[in-house]
């Protein structure tokens, strides 16, 4: 079926390309050596899942956002040791490949692991984690010292200034 359409070669190594890329990309980001890597070609190479997080001054609260899409909570698990916070889980390979002719590949499939070290002030025990719509959302209060103020810069009259 896949060779219905002819395809140049050179579009074919681009793609190749640009996958290898992908792959690095990953390990770096992993910080994992290629001899360590365990490839299994059913289930892809690991991958990051984009993670955003910040601190909401109004409602004084911690904001943790990762998209798993296509993965089920169930996949998911949330640790917290001391000022780290762990997340790991799995995309599941979901077919077989042999019973189909992919014409695109690209949703990696495997293990993923992401540590994210919390800020000063943040109240752990009371982490907090919802699921909506393929992304996760974990929140926790923070102290109100905890959170940035604004210092005020005093002007000093140069008598002052000569004085010293």
């Amino acid at each position: 079926m896949t060779n219905l359409v002819p395809r140049d070669p050179l579009f074919q190594d681009l793609f190749d390309f640009r996958r290898d890329f992908d792959q690095i990309f990953n390990r770096l980001m992993l910080n994992k050596p290629i001899w360590q890597e365990n490839y299994i070609p059913e289930k892809g190479f690991e991958f990051l899942p984009p993670v955003e997080t910040y601190l909401d001054r109004e409602a004084k609260k911690y904001i943790c956002r990762i998209a798993l899409p296509g993965i089920e909570p169930k996949d998911v698990e949330i640790n917290v040791l001391g000022n780290m916070l762990t997340i790991k889980g799995e995309r599941k390979y979901t077919h077989i490949a042999k019973e189909f002719d992919f014409f695109n590949e690209e949703i990696v499939y495997g293990k993923f692991e992401r540590e994210l070290q919390l800020p000063e002030g943040i109240l752990p025990e009371k982490l907090v984690a919802e699921y909506h719509n393929g992304v996760l959302e974990i929140t926790a209060p923070v102290t109100v010292a905890a959170l940035p103020r604004k210092v005020e810069i005093k002007n000093i009259p140069l008598a002052k200034q000569v004085a010293a």
